[in-house]
């Protein structure tokens, strides 16, 4: 070819692949702040469009046990603590909760209970990421089901550890530092913790694990469940954290081109592990967040220190969002079969890479099933939450449902 001929061709070839740059969509930053000051919650105007509230009535019996464990929360005098929020008071978070309820538990059919939310409830979507509603991310995490043992032997080497006694946290819980005998400093870095070992030989195990990376993925999950060596089961749920940033040892694989995004889920964390055991260490470190934990009896409990719930608990920003709130997700398109993510969830948990307005967590269940399920969920969509109406009062076009006795105390 001439060489007036090539250059006319790369010229070409090089508009078609810029045209193409320009015409690609980017992925939104879901992790952005917002801005100081600016809201997490935009309240819907009147002619804006509304999710379809009766698609998730079948599901009211789960919908009504994760209603109740927020309405137990906030009959906790420390719950006041946490309102008002977002213009939310404590008053109107707990009438708004047990008029739902009451909805979900004596509304005849689907219709009437839609009928009676559009009537009865303000509904507001997250600010997201662009701080304009733009849109949430939702991921999932569960309580894994992990083998490991009570002593340590040749095979279980990697502890998951009490909180230490030299942890610091304030009344909410969060995590001032390390008490020395110079003062409150920053508590110890991942790296620092399990490469100088200093939490060995402390009394602080709970059990033993097979491989530093199931230790991991107890850590990043906040729970587990580990199998004994009889069989047995033994329960392990979140009792605190260092207080050290969360960095996502997924995305730093893909980063490094140690994984593509498609393969970027647990099992492919696995296996990348697998054939490279002495870089997985040099990985987890990335991540300066160390959890410990605690014995519990059954589920494991969210940051409002009630049981969570499969697909009916949600993982937020507290410093953000109104904790034990309805919220609604509304996904744009699905990879359960194809089907979109439309129900009512319970704002329950606290998320430990969850610090901005455009992502959530929802806790999708206990063991391999569930962990499949959790690596999977990455889906895009919108976050609502509902509150009753500042007049408390149904409108006219509402249905006739009886009030709650209880409502408003």
């Amino acid at each position: 070819m001439p060489q007036t001929a090539q250059r006319v061709a790369l010229s070409l070839l090089l508009v078609v692949l810029l045209a193409a740059c320009e015409s690609a969509p980017l992925r939104p930053e879901y992790g952005r702040p917002l801005p100081p000051g600016a809201p997490a919650l935009l309240k819907l105007g009147p002619d804006e469009p509304r999710p379809d509230w009766s698609v998730d009535f079948t599901r009211r019996a789960s919908l009504a046990t994760a209603t109740e464990r927020s309405i137990e929360w906030m009959g906790k005098p420390s719950s006041r603590t946490h309102f008002p929020i977002e213009g939310v008071t404590h008053e109107r978070a707990l009438a708004s909760l047990l008029r739902f309820r009451e909805l979900v538990t004596t509304a005849a059919d689907a219709g009437q209970f839609a009928a009676a939310i559009e009537a009865e409830f303000d509904v507001y979507k997250s600010a997201g990421w662009d701080g304009r509603g733009g849109g949430v991310l939702f991921t999932g995490y569960c309580t894994p089901i992990l083998d490991g043992a009570l002593q340590p032997d040749a095979e279980h080497r990697y502890a998951l550890y009490a909180q230490p006694p030299d942890l610091v946290k304030d009344a909410q819980g969060n995590t001032l530092g390390q008490q020395t005998a110079g003062g409150l400093r920053p508590y110890p870095a991942r790296a620092e913790i399990d490469r100088q070992e200093l939490l060995t030989g402390k009394g602080l195990e709970l059990a033993w694990l097979r491989s530093p990376l199931d230790a991991f993925v107890a850590h990043v999950n906040g729970s587990a469940v580990i199998r004994l060596p009889d069989g047995s089961l033994h329960r392990l749920g979140y009792a605190a954290q260092n207080g050290r940033p969360y960095t996502s040892v997924r995305n730093a694989l893909v980063a490094d081109g140690q994984l593509s995004a498609e393969r970027a889920n647990l099992q492919g964390l696995r296996d990348w592990a697998s054939r490279n055991p002495g870089r997985v260490q040099d990985y987890l470190d990335r991540n300066e967040r160390y959890v410990f934990f605690l014995p519990i009896e059954g589920n494991p409990r969210g940051s409002l220190n009630v049981e969570v719930m499969a697909e009916r608990s949600l993982a937020t920003d507290k410093s953000l969002f109104p904790r034990g709130a309805v919220t609604f997700i509304e996904t744009h398109s699905g990879q359960r079969g194809g089907r979109r993510f439309r129900q009512f969830l319970l704002d329950q948990d606290t998320g430990g890479a969850i610090r901005t307005a455009g992502r959530a967590d929802i806790y999708v269940g206990v063991g391999p099933a569930a962990e499949r399920l959790a690596g999977a969920t990455e889906e895009e969509g919108q976050l609502y939450y509902l509150f009753l109406r500042e007049s408390d009062r149904p409108t006219a076009k509402g249905p006739s449902i009886p009030s709650d006795p209880l409502r408003g105390a």
